[in-house]
């Protein structure tokens, strides 16, 4: 029983995150810049109190940038991110609960915990808090009280929760499981799409709250181990938060977390710091690595997170089979790496890559599609064991499924120069987004490539000030690219297009800082300064892990209509059918999108393909019996 009076409950105690302010004698000591380091993380107006170390002219400024309303609004309306139920509305959702009596200082969840349940609250009050990390003091993110309920997407995301919820007004609480979570977004569709909503909305305040301190990542800003963190994250839209560590805040978020220049690229969590991280190990640490708690087989794997995975990801489990969607890297595809798509149905003003998977990914969450990543196939018995095939998993793991779609794609190809590998990731980049162009905005670049994506990357790389050469080994920038782009580039003052040109050199020290390109036409060669080399040159099939798959001569996969009856073996016999569409030689395994032999190599083809591949999926698995 709580004996204090009444005013004592009001007042937070020594305790109390609210309390743990610049004024707390623990934390004494921290420098200004320790503390101006914090204000990267602030709370927004409807999702919570402000903290201590907010700085209301960072905030105004990331609405003003940043916003999709106008200056001065929250970045998400207050009533998506928080909505009011009706009455029927919130007796609906709290059918799908079971009730818990709860009492003040009550821990619903913490930092670490899986599996986590949408909690709803009927009576009483609940703050979810940061709590402290290494280098950071706790804090109250939210408070949510009767009508409302405490989650957000990593309840559809399968990610560990990283913030604390506690009872700070005691009451009544239902919990909705995951299982009946899943149930609701598939059953009442007016709920489904308002909880939805919430949860998407929430992700994104948290991104810009104080909440983003309980992932914070520090490297080197041209580092290639701290870009594929930053990759990572980006691409899993985590709540994180950026240091550059050759910065004022990125050294003082060092030195209070014990950190040295040994150690990064680094990520400090609640209760632990990982050095020298990976973004495996960052996934191991979030949940967001493969992980299977039913021993039933999956209905089908989806191997390849890039638009014809996504797409076969949505159709399937909306079409209500158990689909597992794995990736090597992260969601995404060479799509995400697409600085902006203006040729794709349905987006007449265009949209990024990123934004554009990025969806397809919240669409997959929706319909119940688990992900995992990074999460790499490394073979697939294709002798199929009680009408099952089996995925090899590079940690070990085995997954039993009834069909297999390949969605792996291709990858961009290396030029064979000196040095080339020193670098990738220190200059050399395959991908131009704002995390790779940040650190070229002004300076000089080269992109190489005549197709669509070496067009986008050269239009987005001079839209932030840099001077881009764009080199081409062919006689016309047209003969591979839409028609639209080639126009832009030409009319772009600048833009250089180097027809029948070849780079031929790479200097720098620790960074690449020239290259050398020469001209085939003149039999000229011109060095120039280059703090960014963008290389989006032909294409290899992520293939090398598959046997017993019938591909072309480069590797990419033949399907159905390709395949001639010396690929097919008794087993199609046995079935009294030949391969469906997108099937390959071996029944139940698909292939769809780039790795796919004659694909196009666009977006909207690619999605095509993933969910006509269902279509055919469906149809094999009703072949096993």
């Amino acid at each position: 029983m709580d004996e204090r009076t009444p005013d004592d409950r009001r007042r937070p105690s020594r305790d109390d995150p609210r309390r743990r302010t610049r004024d707390d004698p623990r934390w004494a000591g921290r420098d200004d810049a320790w503390w101006a380091a914090r204000r990267a993380g602030f709370s927004q107006a409807g999702l919570a109190e402000p903290v201590p170390w907010a700085d209301p002219r960072e905030v105004a400024r990331l609405r003003a940038s940043r916003g999709r309303g106008r200056p001065g609004q929250p970045l998400v309306p207050t009533s998506v991110a928080s909505p009011r139920l009706s009455d029927e509305l919130f007796a609906r959702l709290l059918a799908y609960g079971t009730p818990q009596e709860t009492h003040r200082g009550d821990v619903l969840f913490q930092p670490g915990d899986e599996d986590v349940d949408l909690i709803v609250v009927e009576r009483g009050t609940v703050a979810v808090i940061r709590t402290a990390t290494a280098d950071v003091p706790a804090a109250t993110v939210a408070t949510v009280d009767a009508g409302g309920f405490v989650g957000e997407l990593n309840l559809l995301t399968g990610q560990n929760t990283y913030l604390q919820a506690q009872v700070q007004t005691g009451g009544t609480i239902y919990r909705v499981s995951p299982e009946r979570l899943r149930q609701l977004m598939a059953n009442d569709v007016e709920l489904s799409d308002i909880v939805f909503k919430a949860l998407i909305a929430r992700r994104e305040l948290l991104q810009r709250s104080t909440a983003a301190l309980s992932v914070e990542i520090v490297g080197g800003n041209r580092s290639a181990a701290a870009l594929a963190l930053r990759t990572y994250a980006a691409r899993q839209s985590l709540i994180h938060l950026w240091f550059d560590a050759d910065t004022p805040a990125g050294r003082a978020m060092m030195r209070s977390s014990s950190l040295t220049a040994d150690d990064l690229p680094a990520v400090v969590l609640p209760g632990e710091t990982l050095r020298q991280a990976t973004p495996g190990e960052l996934a191991d640490k979030l949940g967001l690595s493969y992980r299977r708690s039913s021993t039933k087989p999956v209905d089908v794997t989806i191997v390849g997170a890039g638009p014809a995975g996504l797409a076969a990801a949505v159709y399937g489990a909306s079409e209500g089979l158990d689909t597992l969607l794995l990736d090597a890297v992260g969601t995404g595809g060479q799509a995400a790496a697409s600085s902006r798509i203006e040729n794709y149905f349905g987006f007449p003003f265009g949209l990024s890559g990123a934004d554009l998977t990025g969806r397809a990914v919240l669409q997959a969450l929706k319909f119940g599609a688990q992900l995992a990543s990074p999460c790499q196939a490394v073979k697939l018995d294709t002798d199929r064991n009680g009408q099952l095939l089996r995925l090899h998993l590079q940690g070990g793991e085995v997954i039993d499924t009834k069909a297999v779609v390949i969605a792996t794609g291709a990858r961009y190809r290396a030029l064979p120069l000196e040095r080339w590998p020193d670098f990738e990731g220190a200059g050399i980049y395959y991908a131009a987004t704002e995390l790779e162009a940040r650190g070229c905005t002004g300076s000089p670049v080269t992109v190489i490539g005549g197709a669509n994506s070496a067009g986008q990357a050269a239009l987005y790389l001079a839209g932030r000030g840099s001077e881009v050469s764009l080199v081409v080994r062919g006689a016309d920038i047209a003969a591979e690219m839409s028609a639209y782009l080639v126009d832009r580039l030409l009319a772009h003052p600048r833009v250089t297009v180097r027809h029948r040109s070849e780079v031929t050199r790479l200097d720098g020290e620790d960074f690449l800082e020239e290259v050398s390109i020469t001209d085939r036409t003149a039999d000229e060669t011109q060095a120039q300064a280059c703090s960014g080399l963008f290389c989006f040159i032909g294409a290899e099939p992520a293939t090398d892990w598959l046997t017993g798959i019938a591909t072309e001569d480069d590797g990419f996969i033949r399907t159905d209509v390709q395949l001639t009856g010396d690929d097919l073996g008794p087993a199609w016999a046995a079935l009294g059918r030949r391969p469906l569409a997108f099937e390959t030689n071996v029944p139940g395994v698909f292939a769809v999108g780039d790795v796919h032999s004659g694909s196009m190599k666009r977006v909207a083809a690619a999605t095509g393909e993933g969910a006509s591949a269902i279509a055919s999926v469906h149809k094999a698995i009703a072949d096993l019996g």
